[in-house]
């Protein structure tokens, strides 16, 4: 291979390789309110406790969870 079609495949790459660059430091930040992430545990916590103790799940949760 010569220098000029290592320097003509450099070249046809040079945007691949620097979309993949740029599109790799995108970050997507997603933030939660606390108090509602603290509630929503504590909900799931709650009928893990029940489940486990023989209760089955009210009939208004499981018309939520077939949503």
């Amino acid at each position: 291979m010569t220098t000029g079609d290592k320097r003509m495949r450099i070249e046809r790459w040079s945007p691949v390789l620097a979309a993949l660059g740029l599109s790799a430091c995108v970050t997507i930040n997603i933030y939660f309110p606390a108090a509602a992430a603290e509630k929503a545990a504590d909900r799931i916590i709650d009928e893990v406790w029940q489940l486990k103790n023989g209760a089955k799940v009210p009939a208004d949760e499981q018309h939520k969870e077939a949503k």
